[in-house]
């Protein structure tokens, strides 16, 4: 596994410890955090809270992709962020922009994005364009099944991806891989793959783990959405002893602290 993540103006280490990135919704309707942070001003205060708690990335989202959720005209994408991702960027971490259409990143790439973070799973090969442009990496999420073993399908999905990249001359050491908790997939076959993050370790490629409050949690625990972070943290803890490199999730001070202790123990720092 390569050691660096590279970005335009700077390389990102790997393994030392487990990479957090925190979640900026700048959205009416996603389905924890929705309206909170939907004015520019908010949107400011949340990200430096997210670095000052020990966010090592900012993943900002202009459009809910919730269960359901009601797609927005490109457009609208990015008048949201607009005003939202220069400023973010004054925070001094490499910001991620989560988006499946190409326009999107290519204008939040064009205003100091550095990360693409594309939960359709590069289904429109104009994405590898755009990032090709400005050198950026691509977190590709799996989001739809093909076969009925859920963690073959995922394997099968990251190699098709990186056959992609090299046909079309992308560097795969920019890939990033997500598994796609809550993307089309039943309650048993995401806890299965909760199990088996270690399988995924065969690609030569990070693995990011984007499951924080989301509804298999509610269905292991119980646990309403408000409720879920204590949980979170605890997969996030046996993610990184899976050896699972970035995680991504809302509540960044309290995971920050579990995976501290956790990283040390594992042998990260």
């Amino acid at each position: 596994m390569k050691n660096f993540l590279k970005l335009r103006e700077r390389k990102i280490e790997l393994g030392r410890k487990t990479l957090i990135m925190g979640i900026l919704n700048v959205t009416p309707d996603s389905f924890s955090d929705g309206g909170f942070f939907y004015s520019p001003d908010a949107a400011k205060i949340h990200a430096a809270k997210l670095v000052e708690d020990g966010a090592d990335f900012i993943d900002i989202g202009a459009e809910s992709t919730r269960p359901d959720f009601t797609p927005i005209a490109a457009a609208e994408e990015i008048a949201r962020l607009e005003k939202i991702i220069p400023a973010v960027k004054n925070f001094g971490v490499p910001v991620s922009i989560d988006t499946y259409k190409p326009e999107v990143a290519a204008f939040a790439l064009e205003l100091g994005a550095d990360i693409v973070n594309d939960v359709s799973g590069l289904r429109d090969e104009n994405m590898i364009r755009v990032a090709k442009k400005f050198d950026a990496p691509i977190i590709a999420v799996h989001s739809k099944k093909i076969s009925g073993d859920i963690i073959e399908d995922v394997k099968n999905f990251f190699a098709r991806t990186l056959d992609f990249c090299r046909a079309n001359d992308f560097d795969t050491s920019q890939i990033i891989f997500d598994v796609g908790i809550g993307f089309g997939k039943t309650q048993e076959e995401n806890i299965s793959l909760l199990k088996n993050l270690r399988a995924f370790k065969i690609f030569d490629a990070p693995i990011l783990l984007g499951v924080s409050r989301k509804s298999v949690i509610g269905y292991m625990t119980n646990f309403g959405v408000d409720s879920r972070d204590e949980a979170t943290g605890a997969i996030c803890v046996l993610a990184a002893a899976q050896g699972v490199e970035i995680v991504r999730v809302h509540n960044v001070a309290m995971i920050s602290k579990m995976l501290r202790a956790a990283d040390f123990l594992i042998g990260g720092i």
